[in-house]
């Protein structure tokens, strides 16, 4: 943002084109900490009478901490979040959105000078960009992390937020301590979010095996990933290591288990219309509009939503026997399918 309150998105745009170039689409996640570096704070708002940041040691790195304290930073907070919400809520080289405070924007000071209201907002401020973010997006899921179930965060035990419609994100899925130090945050933010909300993270960093092992057959501490994957019922998770410790088919087996999986189990033509109905086999449902069709015609009827293990059938109208099947969504990017398995005699 510079002096004048215009904001330059082009980093963005072409960081969410090079993806989209690729096939692909990004999970993005602001944040304003991070070990060693400088604030996120623009420069305009730096310079203002009475900010004041604060530099202190994280992970031993001088690490500088926004002032939470100060009025107009925290009305950018929440002006950015509008703004980007303008600019990217429907736009399709978007998957999801993670947002968060403290370090990474993980929701926590672990290692650092941690003081609510100074160098972490206080929990109003905290409950008041949640309200925002549920007002401002309309079709983008966005996630926090499931650290903010601490006494530092609003979240647990507030039948308010809790009916707002985040997912949640985990920075360490497959931790030696993940049972006892990770779950009860899941249990305590709604164990059931999945329903409505994505929810994803990455491995761990902890131990080296942890990333080592992380798609070994029973993983780095005897829970194999695809059994981890359909306990929190995630959609995605980050693991740019992998390629250093596995083949390829691996890590594609790995990701194929995780979110949605559709299958057709009966398709029924009939002399105006075609019936499909359609089970989902995966461990989540499909955040978006996605319609199953005939030859290019839409079914009236979306698979977004369809938990794992239920079906539905569809009613298209045909036309004719060479038209094919095909499941469309306004949320790829090009050279995207949404591919599907079939099981019919």
């Amino acid at each position: 943002m510079d002096e004048k309150g215009r904001y330059d998105w082009r980093s963005v745009d072409q960081l969410l084109d090079q993806i989209a170039n690729r096939g692909h689409q990004a999970i993005l996640r602001w944040h304003d900490t991070y070990v060693g570096k400088p604030t996120g704070v623009p420069e305009v708002i730096q310079r203002m009478d009475g900010y004041q940041e604060t530099i202190g040691l994280s992970e031993g790195k001088k690490t500088r901490f926004p002032d939470w304290s100060f009025p107009p930073w925290r009305a950018f907070v929440l002006d950015f979040f509008t703004r980007f919400a303008e600019r990217c809520d429907r736009d399709p080289r978007l998957a999801f959105l993670q947002v968060g405070f403290g370090l990474w924007a993980e929701y926590h000071i672990d290692d650092g000078p941690m003081e609510l209201g100074k160098t972490f907002p206080d929990r109003s401020f905290q409950e008041t960009f949640a309200k925002h973010l549920s007002q401002v997006f309309h079709v983008t899921p966005w996630m926090i992390s499931v650290d903010a179930a601490g006494v530092h965060a609003p979240y647990g035990g507030n039948p308010e937020l809790a009916k707002l419609p985040f997912g949640l994100f985990d920075d360490s899925i497959n931790h030696r301590q993940h049972r006892e130090e990770n779950e009860p945050n899941w249990d305590l933010l709604g164990r059931e979010r999945w329903k409505m909300a994505p929810t994803g993270g990455e491995f761990s960093f902890f131990e080296p095996q942890d990333q080592e092992e992380a798609l070994a057959p029973n993983g780095p501490h005897g829970i194999p990933f695809a059994e981890q994957a359909k306990r929190f019922h995630i959609s995605f998770l980050i693991g740019d290591d992998q390629p250093r410790f596995q083949e390829p088919e691996v890590i594609r087996a790995a990701s194929l288990s995780c979110g949605y999986r559709f299958r057709v189990v009966q398709l029924l033509v009939g002399l105006d219309h075609v019936e499909v109905t359609i089970r989902n086999d995966g461990i989540a449902p499909i955040y978006y509009d996605a319609y199953p069709a005939i030859g290019g015609i839409r079914s009236g009827k979306s698979l977004k939503g369809l938990l794992p293990g239920e079906s539905i059938l569809f009613r298209i109208p045909a036309l004719g026997e060479a038209a094919t099947l095909s499941i469309e969504c306004d949320r790829m990017v090009r050279g995207q399918q949404i591919q599907f398995d079939a099981d019919l005699k």
